[in-house]
């Protein structure tokens, strides 16, 4: 975010500069100064969260209304105009979930020698919209468009934890992990995390799954769940979403043989 160099707030800005770059940088500034709680701005607060003097913001503003990308409201105050609207409908038609995800599922099988998957809460049913398998022979073999009960398994627990808020949920979100120890199917054991996107939404829940003799270790879990947070950060990022939630994040211990996370 550009920065004036002293009297952020001052009136007029006595040397701004004319380069391009520099008025393309301020008018971002201005833009990403809008939050997803903010419906509308005053100059003298869009000045202060981007560091601007009162002049700048003026005339970018004026260009930015202009193009459509900011409205002055009635009451003096700014609000983003329709521009970016009909931009995001573009991104989210050329956009596919695929193309962040599917990249993450392929290393993290590989890595893990399980299977990976991401799920999307469909009310009572959490369905499988994307996933890789490994070469070995004993895996966990899922379908993507196969549903199962939402109340059951770790990705069922992600999607409940971050759709229903209720006190239930409130262990997953802390610690922003939750593990499956034969819920769903007596000899499988899974771990997942949740991804986020540009307004902190839910996007769904990245998945481990494998047999439970294998990632029922608890050192096989531990290492899933580590990278599974890993590749959650990086597909928020890829969603436009805030990765440092992730850095709070809460990863389990290691325990005896037979522990449960």
């Amino acid at each position: 975010m550009t920065t004036e160099p002293s009297h952020p707030t001052a009136d007029t800005d006595p040397a701004e500069p004319s380069s391009g770059v520099a008025v393309l940088d301020r008018a971002f500034a201005l833009l990403g100064a809008f939050q997803p709680t903010d419906d509308r701005l005053s100059l003298t607060e869009l000045s202060r969260r981007t560091g601007l003097y009162k002049s700048t913001v003026l005339r970018l503003l004026a260009a930015l209304e202009h193009g459509g990308f900011m409205r002055k409201l009635d009451d003096g105050q700014y609000a983003i105009g329709p521009q970016p609207m009909r931009l995001a409908a573009i991104y989210q038609r050329s956009f596919r979930v695929d193309s962040v995800i599917e990249p993450l599922l392929a290393e993290l099988s590989a890595s893990l020698g399980e299977t990976a998957s991401f799920y999307v809460r469909a009310g009572s049913r959490r369905l499988v919209v994307s996933r890789v398998e490994p070469a070995r022979a004993v895996r966990v073999s899922i379908r993507v468009g196969e549903d199962f009960d939402v109340a059951k398994g770790a990705s069922g627990k992600v999607l409940c934890a971050f759709t229903d808020d209720d006190a239930a949920g409130e262990p997953v979100r802390a610690r922003l992990w939750a593990t499956s120890y034969g819920e769903r199917d007596a000899e499988t054991a899974s771990a997942s995390v949740p991804v986020f996107g540009a307004l902190g939404e839910l996007r769904g829940a990245l998945t481990v799954s494998g047999p439970l003799s294998r990632l029922g270790e608890p050192a096989a879990m531990q290492t899933a769940v580590a990278q599974l947070l890993e590749m959650a950060r990086r597909a928020t990022a890829g969603f436009g979403g805030n990765p440092a939630r992730y850095a709070a994040a809460v990863q389990p211990a290691p325990g005896p043989a037979g522990a449960r996370i």
